[in-house]
């Protein structure tokens, strides 16, 4: 019995590499920016409006921090405030480029050797905002260097977003009015 289990959880372990082999980690139409620079993104990020799922619900105060790690991947610090629970939560990853290093196409895992779709699809000149899609329509952010976006940039990551699909009356807007952040030494 224990030679049939072990071989059970094996088989499942083989299946789930070999499906995540050559996985296509976009959703059909997006396409991601072509004048990528990590070095550029890396940094805070506020979170100003995503699809919401199980990870990410009832937070609100939400930012992505990136930096670079000594093998060259982006290490992910995430953090929020649950409304719910009344405390800040993370979430730490890895992220890597999917493609060429000027492509702003990238997988990211919280969980082991599991990843799911990062594709930056609309970032400004300054690396100031930028629209973020996941591997499928259920998984879109909107992100900027400041708790607030302007409206003609909004509005056209909402078009872009549209367009490839994407239903924009799902989006939850993220409420930023919490200050210090214990998670990432704020003062």
């Amino acid at each position: 019995m224990k030679y049939v289990l072990i071989t059970v959880c094996l088989a499942v372990i083989i299946g789930l590499v070999y499906f995540s082999i050559g996985k296509t980690y976009i959703p059909k139409g997006a396409v991601p920016v072509s004048n990528f620079s990590v070095e550029k993104y890396l940094g805070k990020w506020y979170e100003i409006a995503r699809m919401d799922f199980r990870f990410e619900k009832n937070l609100n105060n939400v930012t992505a921090n990136y930096s670079l790690n000594k093998d060259g991947n982006v290490n992910v610090l995430n953090s929020g405030y649950n409304y719910v629970k009344a405390k800040w939560e993370k979430a730490e990853g890895v992220a890597k480029l999917t493609g060429a290093k000027n492509v702003g196409s990238l997988k990211v895992s919280f969980f082991g050797p599991f990843y799911s779709g990062y594709n930056v699809i609309a970032i400004d000149p300054d690396y100031q905002y930028a629209l973020v899609a996941g591997e499928n329509l259920n998984y879109l952010w909107i992100l900027s260097r400041y708790k607030t976006i302007p409206d003609n940039i909004k509005e056209k990551y909402l078009q872009i977003a549209t367009k490839i699909g994407y239903d924009v009356n799902n989006l939850v807007w993220v409420q930023h009015n919490k200050m210090n952040n214990p998670l990432l030494d704020e003062k």
